[in-house]
């Protein structure tokens, strides 16, 4: 039986063939604190992109803390802690989920990327290139906060989405983030999801006065993607390990997905640098 990462491999092959390749995406998905539902946001998002016919590899890039495996209620074999321990290729570690969704695991007690040699770093990013023009998106789940790591992802991707929720300690270190983000790259494309809202009307006024502080002291307006309510169906789809927009379809959450993902498909693409130019700006940073 041919295994998945020849089957990978195979497609890549026959991809690369192709005169049209994709025009790969890189998105950041990160947020200030944990808790707000980054990484359940992450993964229906990429779960919706492919509801409309997106290519679409999910990167848990939370560094010691993946979790998209067990929202998932997957246990991948390898991962790139593996990758690079056992000096695999990326079509190894490349996971096929529901829909055809891809995923990467980072690996659990994966945290020291940026401090591997030279010879390890190079065989990283090289394997990651590889990926380059196989899927229009790669959403990168990266970890909650402001650590070295997460900003080097942050800056290096086309996009940034910025997952908050209403609670006023989520609002204080969400905009810790933007003010970080925005010391280092003013022109970084950044986007607001209202998590957890009890109502539309709730969630707009969060974003609303976001945006008032960002424009006050940072001079710098922060678009809105959508608002996710509070839906039970949500925790309901984590004890499962279901993503909720396909144990749920129907439900406000899944629904609100479907909306800000037409929204972020309706918005003007940014000059997109692709996987060599992200690994570059992830080198140099």
């Amino acid at each position: 039986m041919i295994d998945q990462a020849k089957q990978l491999r195979e497609k890549v092959l026959q991809k690369k063939s192709k005169k049209e390749r994709r025009q790969t995406r890189i998105i950041a998905v990160t947020s200030g604190k944990g808790g707000v539902g980054k990484s359940n946001f992450a993964l229906n998002f990429a779960l919706t992109l492919v509801q409309q016919n997106r290519k679409v590899l999910i990167f848990d890039v939370d560094l010691g803390f993946a979790n998209v495996d067990v929202l998932l209620g997957r246990a991948p074999k390898e991962s790139i802690a593996t990758m690079i321990e056992k000096d695999l290729s990326i079509w190894d570690v490349i996971e096929e989920g529901p829909n055809g969704l891809l995923f990467i695991s980072g690996g659990s007690g994966f945290n020291d990327l940026f401090q591997l040699d030279e010879s390890k770093m190079k065989k990283f990013f090289s394997e990651l290139s590889t990926i380059q023009g196989y899927v229009d998106y790669i959403i990168l789940d990266t970890g909650a906060g402001l650590s070295y790591e997460n900003l080097r992802f942050i800056l290096a991707a086309d996009d940034v989405i910025l997952v908050t929720t209403p609670e006023p300690t989520s609002i204080t270190d969400a905009y810790s983030v933007v003010k970080m983000v925005h010391t280092k790259n003013q022109n970084v494309h950044m986007k607001l999801i209202i998590n957890q809202c009890t109502s539309e009307k709730e969630g707009k006024q969060t974003a609303d006065n976001f945006n008032k502080v960002t424009e006050q002291f940072l001079n710098k307006q922060i678009g809105t993607l959508g608002y996710i309510p509070i839906d039970i169906n949500v925790s309901n789809a984590v004890k499962k390990q279901i993503p909720f927009l396909l144990a749920f379809p129907n439900s406000h959450a899944s629904q609100a997905m479907q909306n800000l993902t037409s929204e972020f498909l309706q918005l003007p693409v940014p000059y997109k640098l692709g996987i060599k130019g992200f690994l570059l700006k992830m080198l140099f940073k």
